[in-house]
């Protein structure tokens, strides 16, 4: 017997718990997607299962080059320019591991990377984390000898920014700060350079991040590859029985055979009419609707798919409305291709729905259609009328090389509820799922 262990996958690099890191806790767990993580049960699979079967699939992640980083700064102060930025702050999170490859656990004491407009960038780091700070540095785009700028535990951090900035002549410019700095951050910045006007770096930095390059194609792909091979080892040894967690615990394990840190969240029944679950006790009985959420993280690129599916013979309600969300789902892919509004990907899924008696608006289609995805689970652009990106009030148009979910769903409360997930690449004239549809209820991963 093959004993397999399962850590929960929580990125070390952010004190904040993403949704992702979230939803794949809560696939072995007695929890939600919103609900808190404890570890979970470890499975126990036979060598002969079919996860016991599978091969490691490591050796196909390649690692984005720091060529590929300078070329993103390149990117953005090309950006920062257009929007009338002198610089940018980014503290610890995903944009900075993105242009940098620096992962930095953020706490009280600010670590930051400012990007100017032209010229090189410069770090702000605590003074006894300078070592530290230069190695993590140093793995990145920006060579063994950086600009690190430190301060003492009586020093103002947000003063030796300001110092710094003074020293580049743009202490009065535009100061770009990244959605994802706290608001201590970006209240210390801008009261320590009263000059300067501080906006919104979200024209950069997401401009950037939602167009992706090959290699990051290549990641995402695989990631989607992966979790899709998860989920039919784990749903072949499914049985009558299991709770929800017991199931989600071989999802864990195939992921993990597989080479990946990875998950997902498990509804069933009436559960799976709730989009992101129910943290109450729930197993799988004949007959009943399994809905499944989850991912994993290549190379720090997610994956995003879920697969609703009957244990045994589905009624004939449950695979009228899966043929109506397997419809809906073709329809956001048909109408995605560049120059397309993102809101209009969503309304072509939301009419087949109602238009098939699952309405008005979002009664039974309770969500937006997708969302961004790439090295966050859900990121820039969204596929719903609000998302503007301070573009005048209109929607995003879809670019080539943007990626999203595409997940429609019905969910009918107090009885069951139906989602089908997989993530979409905008194509130069039109667009492709990393994963192929789902082709039914009773049968969710067609043939082998």
């Amino acid at each position: 017997m093959l004993r397999l262990v399962i850590s929960p996958r929580v990125r070390m690099d952010n004190a904040m718990l993403t949704r992702r890191t979230v939803l794949n806790l809560s696939a072995a767990l007695a929890a939600s997607k919103l609900a808190s993580a404890q570890a979970p049960a470890p499975a126990t699979v036979p060598g002969n299962s079919p996860i016991g079967m599978l091969k490691s699939r490591r050796t196909e992640a390649k690692p984005i080059t720091n060529e590929e980083r300078q070329a993103r700064v390149e990117r953005a102060q090309h950006l920062m320019q257009e929007n009338k930025l002198n610089a940018i702050a980014v503290i610890g999170g995903t944009s900075l591991e993105y242009f940098s490859n620096v992962r930095w656990g953020n706490s009280e004491r600010l670590f930051v990377m400012i990007l100017p407009a032209r010229g090189e960038p410069f770090f702000v780091a605590p003074a006894f984390e300078r070592d530290r700070a230069l190695e993590q540095i140093a793995r990145g785009p920006f060579g063994e000898s950086p600009h690190v700028f430190t301060w003492q535990e009586n020093d103002s951090p947000y003063e030796v920014v300001a110092s710094a900035l003074r020293e580049r002549g743009i202490a009065t410019g535009n100061i770009g700060i990244e959605e994802r700095v706290t608001f201590v951050f970006a209240d210390g910045i801008g009261r320590a350079l009263p000059a300067a006007k501080i906006a919104s770096a979200t024209p950069v930095t997401a401009a950037c991040r939602m167009i992706k390059s090959p290699a990051e194609i290549a990641l995402m792909r695989l990631a989607n590859s992966v979790t899709l091979q998860a989920y039919e080892a784990a749903w072949k040894m499914i049985r009558e029985g299991m709770t929800q967690h017991e199931f989600g615990a071989l999802v864990s394990a195939a992921h993990q055979k597989l080479g990946f840190q990875g998950g997902a969240s498990v509804q069933v029944g009436e559960y799976s009419a709730l989009p992101h679950g129910s943290i109450k006790p729930q197993t799988i009985r004949e007959g009943t609707i399994l809905l499944i959420d989850g991912g994993c993280s290549v190379e720090h690129y997610e994956s995003d798919i879920s697969r609703t599916f009957v244990l045994g013979k589905p009624t004939d309600k449950m695979k009228h409305v899966f043929d109506i969300v397997h419809r809906a789902q073709a329809a956001a892919l048909a109408a995605a291709r560049p120059g397309v509004a993102c809101d209009a990907v969503d309304a072509a899924a939301r009419q087949v729905i109602v238009d098939a008696g699952y309405g008005p608006g979002f009664k039974y289609f309770t969500h937006r259609v997708g969302h961004g995805i790439g090295m966050d689970g859900h990121e820039w652009p969204y596929l719903i009328a609000t998302n503007t990106l301070q573009n005048g009030g209109k929607s995003i148009a879809l670019q080539a090389q943007m990626t999203f979910s595409d997940e429609p769903g019905i969910y009918i409360r107090g009885e069951f509820g139906v989602r089908l997930e997989d993530d979409m690449h905008i194509l130069a004239d039109g667009s492709e799922l990393f994963t192929p549809q789902s082709p039914s209820i009773e049968d969710p991963f067609g043939p082998a």
